[in-house]
């Protein structure tokens, strides 16, 4: 499978992305758990089909230590044990926030308020940050049907 479109050889590509992958970077230094980044990322890329960002946070998730149990259920949040309430509360914000046109109201007052519980406001800030990242890189890969299963650790970091 041959993507619609090379970033990296594109010049527009080129100068925007510098940025915004920048953005993205920053992000990880943020305050809000890397375990939890992970998990929010693989699940807003399952939720919107883009296979290669599930390959890379799958990988990136594995290689930091995410044991296989939690990334095979991540789908299945809701029904799983092995979710802290934290990172369930940060996951159900992610849904929320993905799916913004399934609902009248977005992301619900009980849903943010459940996030508030656990993530002061400099990690709402960067989850909330976070989600709209996720969800505009899984717009550029899945308009550009971006292949995916030969992403490599550190490939991009």
């Amino acid at each position: 499978m041959d993507a619609r479109l090379d970033y990296f050889a594109s010049p527009t590509a080129g100068k925007a992305l510098k940025y915004f992958m920048s953005a993205g970077r920053e992000l990880k230094e943020s305050p809000l758990p890397a375990a939890t980044q992970e998990l929010v990322a693989l699940r807003v890329s399952q939720i919107n089909g883009c296979a290669v960002c599930i390959d890379m946070h799958t990988k990136e998730a594995a290689a930091a230590g995410e044991s296989p149990v939690r990334l095979n259920l991540i789908a299945a949040w809701r029904e799983a044990t092995v979710f802290t309430e934290a990172e369930r509360a940060a996951l159900a914000l992610a849904e929320q926030g993905t799916r913004v046109a399934d609902s009248a109201v977005g992301v619900s007052d009980e849903v943010w308020a459940r996030a508030a519980q656990h993530y002061d406001e400099e990690q709402l800030t960067a989850l909330v940050l976070f989600v709209s990242f996720m969800n505009a890189v899984n717009r550029l890969n899945v308009i550009t049907q971006q292949p995916a299963g030969d992403y490599q650790v550190g490939q991009f970091h």
